[in-house]
């Protein structure tokens, strides 16, 4: 069951689909196309048979969640996909045949050489030839980006060394529930056993739950990370490596970024540039110590960049280390992709 919604009679309109849709960034995708105005003639909101015939609100009315199958993308002009690459490799090339445009959070097609890899403000002319798949980027690559591209444009970025905080949105509403639990039956000093994630969360951090490459020692959460950051700057040769660390916050990322540069920069300089970026608000007040946190970062659009300063063990002056914080839910899937999207209804 799809809702239809009134609109201006000479707006376009668009049969707008998303697969997923009673995951966490599900929800954030509907929000997403109702905050941002989205041009929406019919919704329709697909997920797995045990999810069909719930309701979620969209404009104020009620749509019926439906089981995702081949032919629920007839008649569907976009698809907002966040149900996991097994059902992205499956269901997408479907949609696409039948006309409809995919924007793919999943990690399915992201290195995939055909299919352009995009965060808007950085990369958005890729979408100029309308490709009928379009990969959204892994969170952390689309928040880092966002900080990096404004630099890399005005003075090349030639090494990235990353550590990221990343919350527990990132592994989705149940990890979310279960910090939250885990927490409270910590304070309560009950004993709790971890389900979603193998190592307790609550007062703790360890390293992202992906796995190890046993050639590299990268799991693949940072491998994903330095290969996506490649493909999204235009930079094949970018030297880049990545820590990507749990940590025991409910909502938002956060990362410290080493950037070394081609020329020398300095951290006002730097902060110059990124306060020109689109999407980009710059925290960085060194009298009060009030730099990016994930609890002022979480709900909004902008990433938010502080903690600018010259990086103390590069002599030659080319190298500066900040700190960021991006909500993953939105600069880091829904709100990205729902951006996307609004490329092809202009």
């Amino acid at each position: 069951m799809s809702v239809q919604l009134e609109r201006p009679a000479r707006q376009r309109l668009f049969n707008v689909a998303i697969v997923g849709a009673t995951g966490a960034v599900g929800a954030e995708l509907i929000g997403c196309l109702e905050r941002r105005g989205f041009p929406v003639a019919q919704l329709k909101l697909l997920a797995s048979a045990r999810s069909a015939g719930k309701t979620l609100m969209f404009k104020g009315q009620p749509v019926v969640v439906e089981t995702l199958t081949a032919d629920s993308f007839d008649g569907v002009d976009i698809a907002l996909f966040s149900a996991g690459a097994a059902i992205s490799r499956a269901f997408a090339p479907i949609a696409a045949a039948r006309g409809c445009v995919v924007v793919d959070n999943s990690s399915a097609f992201r290195m995939d050489e055909a299919t352009p890899l995009v965060v808007p403000e950085v990369n958005g002319g890729l979408l100029a030839g309308r490709p009928m798949i379009v990969a959204n980027p892994n969170c952390v690559a689309a928040i880092a980006v966002m900080a990096l591209a404004p630099l890399h444009a005005r003075n090349p970025i030639v090494r990235v060394i990353g550590s990221t905080y990343q919350s527990a949105s990132g592994a989705g509403a149940a990890a979310m529930e279960e910090l939250e639990l885990s927490t409270a039956a910590r304070l309560a000093g009950q004993a709790f056993t971890p389900k979603v994630l193998p190592h307790p969360y609550a007062f703790n951090v360890f390293s992202h739950n992906t796995a190890i490459d046993p050639e590299t020692g990268y799991n693949g959460e940072e491998t994903k990370v330095m290969a996506e950051i490649r493909k999204l700057m235009g930079a094949p040769d970018m030297r880049v490596a990545f820590t990507c660390i749990r940590v025991p916050v409910l909502r938002a990322h956060s990362m410290a970024l080493t950037l070394e540069f081609d020329r020398q920069i300095t951290a006002m300089e730097a902060e110059g540039w990124l306060a020109q970026a689109p999407g980009i608000r710059i925290v960085n007040d060194n009298e009060n110590n009030h730099f990016p946190m994930p609890s002022e970062a979480t709900g909004i659009d902008d990433v938010l960049v502080g903690r600018l300063r010259r990086d103390a063990s590069d002599p030659t002056g080319r190298s500066l280390s900040l700190f960021l914080a991006g909500d993953q839910l939105l600069k880091g899937a829904a709100l990205n992709a729902v951006q996307i999207a609004e490329q092809y209804a202009t």
